[in-house]
């Protein structure tokens, strides 16, 4: 009784989580739902459930009851857990307006450092921009490393950590003597 119980619980939690999930994407995502389709994959997931909740009811009578209970939480936990994701995919950096521009600069700014770390000429008339014992350099470098991990991870200011880069780049130039560029 108890292992009859155990193997009905776990197809219908696997049915009303499956059911859920694909249910959840159909309505969600693409062109919209297809009748027929929610209609079949409705109808694959009761095929499962129904008999998962009346076969151990016949048995013992509660069971059915507490069967009802576990499909509904399934469902419920599994509901809350895409809604969850969603929000979690749709705070990704990469997923937020403005991200390719952002991406562009911050390439760009460290283009610009790199010139400094792979040119002789500059590293020789320039070097307190490679010398992480000026002040400047080093927050030029922790800079660096926070819009690296800003761009990568969700629930960052990817644009204002991007911006602290330029400042502390143009902050790392005055301090190492770079001359401004004249405006044409």
């Amino acid at each position: 009784m108890p292992a009859m119980m155990l193997l009905w619980g776990v197809a219908l939690v696997l049915a009303c989580a499956a059911t859920t999930y694909v249910l959840h994407r159909k309505m969600t995502v693409g062109r919209g739902p297809e009748p027929d389709g929610v209609f079949w994959d409705l109808f694959g997931g009761l095929v499962v459930v129904i008999p998962a909740v009346l076969v151990p009811a016949v048995q013992w009578p509660p069971a059915g009851l507490i069967m009802v209970f576990v499909g509904i939480a399934t469902t419920a936990a599994t509901v809350l857990s895409l809604r969850k994701v969603a929000r979690i995919h749709a705070a990704e950096p990469r997923r937020r307006a403005g991200f390719l521009d952002d991406a562009a600069r911050h390439r760009n700014l460290i283009e610009q450092w790199q010139r400094y770390e792979l040119d002789p000429a500059r590293t020789i008339d320039f070097p307190a921009m490679t010398d992480v014992r000026t002040a400047e350099t080093a927050a030029l470098t922790r800079a660096m490393r926070e819009a690296e991990y800003c761009r990568v991870t969700a629930g960052t200011d990817y644009r204002a950590a991007v911006e602290r880069l330029a400042e502390a780049l143009r902050e790392a130039e005055r301090a190492a003597g770079v001359p401004t560029p004249t405006p044409s």
